[in-house]
């Protein structure tokens, strides 16, 4: 008995044992499968739809140089790292779908994102990007876009090609209209552009027929397009926040929203924090009905 408590003593006091042991507590399985010399496949994880790949919050500055040769990476997260350029190679992973480099130092993306023929959703929010390529309006297949946090006050026009976006993030940037592009995506059915340094909705906005969820929150905008009441498929509109004063007799026709809405969860129509001139803030009050049987009444009288 005391034989074997001396060999498992002994055991737990060899060097290599505690070296293994202390950089499993030190270390994360990336860092691991580098230090041991694996394959880096041995990273991939196989889900049921896609091959995911993930390298988040690592600190770095630089992306490792054997992702390139992931082919088969369907899914890749690099968000919240301090990565200060995406390098052309990323244009060899061709099966990507979902790419998210969120949290980065991005000041541009390669023109061989273009490559990305797969890709269907993009996230770049919170980066310093201050332009978008051209480039990526060739990955046609894209439904998600978000490039909220950063440093745009433009698109480019070659945006409009991207057919199958449904899904536009422009929060929190330096956009003073909503980029004319923006109008050409039919199947687009949410927008979001708060926290910009919008002055005015354009009348095109009517062009976007399957919105069904536009939030123009904390910009400078001063009056209610009566052009954005004949996108009748609107079921959350937000414009709290902004410089409104009246409301268009036609907002009835935007029975989807459902209800005057308080929570930014919750579908309807937000306008709250706007200085709307009286009666509207007692009507606003009241609920939805009341606001509309107003407008509808003032339009026919």
């Amino acid at each position: 008995m005391g034989a074997k408590q001396s060999r498992a003593s002994s055991k737990d006091k060899d060097p290599k044992r505690l070296l293994l042991m202390g950089r499993r507590q030190k270390f994360s399985s990336w860092d691991d499968t580098l230090l041991l010399g694996k394959d880096p496949r041995s990273l991939l994880k196989r889900g049921m739809r896609h091959v995911s790949f993930s390298l988040v919050t690592k600190g770095m500055t630089d992306i490792p140089d054997f992702l390139w040769g992931l082919s088969e990476v369907q899914k890749l997260n690099l968000s919240h790292n301090q990565l200060l350029a995406l390098p052309p190679e990323v244009g060899r992973l061709t099966r990507i779908v979902v790419l998210n480099l969120c949290g980065n130092r991005l000041k541009s993306l390669p023109k061989e994102v273009s490559l990305l023929q797969s890709l269907k959703v993009l996230f770049l929010n919170m980066n310093c990007l201050a332009e978008m390529p051209a480039e990526l309006s060739l990955c046609r297949s894209l439904e998600v876009l978000s490039v909220s946090h950063n440093c745009l006050s433009q698109l480019p026009a070659s945006f409009a090609d991207l057919s199958r976006l449904r899904k536009l993030n422009l929060s929190n940037n330096y956009f003073a209209h909503i980029p004319i592009c923006v109008f050409s995506l039919k199947e687009l059915d949410f927008l979001h552009v708060g926290s910009n340094r919008l002055e005015n909705i354009a009348e095109s906005i009517q062009c976007l027929a399957s919105l069904q969820i536009f939030i123009a929150e904390s910009n400078n905008i001063h009056s209610f397009p009566r052009s954005l009441c004949l996108v009748t498929s609107l079921e959350l509109l937000n414009l709290n926040n902004n410089d409104i004063q009246t409301l268009p007799d036609e907002l009835y026709l935007l029975r989807r929203l459902g209800r005057i809405a308080w929570n930014p969860m919750d579908k309807g129509l937000h306008i709250s924090h706007n200085p709307l001139s009286k009666p509207l803030p007692e009507l606003v009050e009241g609920g939805l009905e009341m606001l509309y049987s107003y407008l509808k009444d003032k339009k026919h009288n």
